[in-house]
């Protein structure tokens, strides 16, 4: 009887001791993944086709991020319906950080804009950080009798629903700012949506459309040549791209600002520990030199932000563009 109390004390005492170890190794092992992170290439998928503005600040980010993280963050272009079949993609890819979503401001346009979107913004995406803001600049043809903002607006109210502006497409950031502008500022012009900005920027240097919002990357060399006049820009700090050019906040609307942002977002239940590893990967690469540099010459304003910032910011997008959108009466199913 001794000898069996004490082989059951003695068993008793083990099962004590591997539930403690267990209890002190749980912890240790929730972060073991995020440690191993990341032990293959990232796929970054850019909703737009290659060569395009959003293209090419996500390579000099991506290209950066690989030295800091040891693997590669390979590019993916996979452009469709307003970006929404990257961001598709994205949403119902695995929640492990190797598939990241490299979105624009139209994840925030589109659930205004599409009756039926296959993704839940603020569902089924978490948010690792805003990258870069593109600043659009208001310019006109070069024909057009206005200089400055405000002579531009007189001339608008001169000529109510004969003037006509282009845009990238109906429901783009470029159309939307422009109608922003126009009903802030009780004016009335007629909407012409293209299929993209370049024949849009063609037809304005042209004289086909009289005047547009557009990204200051797709609008410079147009700007430079003296085909069109850039009358102001819609960040609320002026652009080193144009430093003699005001902004829009400083002439006739204070506190206006209208940009199409860049950030990352990964599918929702990625785990904090791999979101703050790509976040901490992507201020790195937004604070070096080259990159600062790159994005620079690109008109692209680096930002960098916390993941909790971002998703604060997308939140307060896309109510502000339902309202817009509702306003001017766009939808595109």
């Amino acid at each position: 009887m001794p000898v069996q109390s004490k082989n059951a004390r003695h068993h008793r005492t083990l099962r004590r001791l591997c539930a403690v170890a267990a209890l002190v190794c749980a912890p240790a092992a929730m972060p073991a993944h995020a440690a191993e992170f990341p032990d293959h290439p990232i796929k970054l998928v850019v909703p737009f086709p290659p060569g395009g503005p959003t293209d090419l600040v996500s390579r000099v980010i991506a290209k950066k991020m690989s030295e800091d993280l040891g693997q590669q963050v390979v590019v993916d272009n996979r452009p469709g319906a307003n970006g929404n079949i990257g961001g598709e993609m994205v949403a119902k890819a695995p929640a492990d950080g190797y598939t990241v979503l490299y979105n624009t401001s139209s994840i925030a346009l589109s659930p205004a804009l599409y009756k039926k979107l296959p993704y839940d913004v603020k569902r089924d995406f978490a948010p690792v950080a805003m990258t870069a803001m593109v600043p659009l600049v208001l310019e006109v043809n070069a024909k057009v009798p206005a200089n400055t903002v405000a002579e531009f607006v007189s001339w608008l109210k001169a000529n109510p629903g004969k003037m006509t502006y282009g845009s990238a497409g109906n429901g783009n950031v470029t159309h939307l700012a422009a109608f922003l502008f126009l009903q802030a500022n009780g004016l009335d012009a007629v909407h012409a949506p293209y299929k993209g900005s370049a024949p849009a920027l063609t037809d304005l240097a042209g004289g086909q459309v009289q005047f547009m919002t557009d990204t200051i990357n797709s609008s410079l060399p147009f700007i430079r040549d003296k085909r069109m006049k850039a009358l102001a820009v819609t960040s609320l700090t002026r652009s080193s791209q144009l430093p003699d050019v005001p902004t829009v906040a400083e002439t006739v609307m204070p506190g206006f600002e209208v940009g199409a942002w860049q950030g990352m977002m990964v599918p929702a239940k990625t785990p904090p520990e791999i979101v703050r590893k790509l976040n901490a990967a992507t201020l790195k690469a937004l604070a070096a030199p080259e990159v600062r540099a790159s994005l620079a010459a690109q008109g692209a304003e680096p930002r960098g932000t916390s993941p909790e910032a971002y998703g604060k910011y997308v939140a307060q997008e896309l109510e502000r563009w339902r309202k817009v959108v509702k306003d001017s009466g766009v939808t595109l199913d």
